[in-house]
């Protein structure tokens, strides 16, 4: 498969591995709450939901990094879950925040993009 597909899949690997954190054991610390642009109240009070999408965002850069290490064998799962974080993506953008579009779901369409033409 292309380098430069498994390099891109690896960055949104990497971008959703960062979202577990911030999301499972920063989002009412400093810097969970400055991502999110949250207030303390409202960061303790939604940090069990937090950890739980944050969860979620693990278990993406889970499945990408299992199609990574298939090589490949791989391209079936790397593309079922760049699917998945494209989806997630729009949908995050249009119930939450635009920008999430341009930050989840933008590099998962770049790599499918790559997936798909190597």
């Amino acid at each position: 498969m292309n380098l430069a597909a498994n390099v891109l899949i690896g960055l949104v690997a990497a971008l959703h591995a960062y979202f577990l954190v911030l999301e499972m054991f920063l989002w009412d610390k400093p810097a969970g709450r400055k991502a999110f642009g949250l207030k303390q109240d409202f960061a303790t009070a939604t940090k069990v939901l937090a950890a739980n999408q944050g969860l979620y965002n693990g278990f993406l850069a889970a499945g990408l990094v299992w199609g990574l290490l298939q090589g490949d064998a791989g391209r079936p799962d790397k593309v079922f879950f760049l699917g998945c974080v494209i989806v997630a993506g729009v949908f995050g953008a249009a119930t939450a925040s635009r920008k999430i579009l341009f930050i989840q779901a933008l590099p998962a369409a770049a790599a499918l993009a790559a997936v798909l033409l190597a």
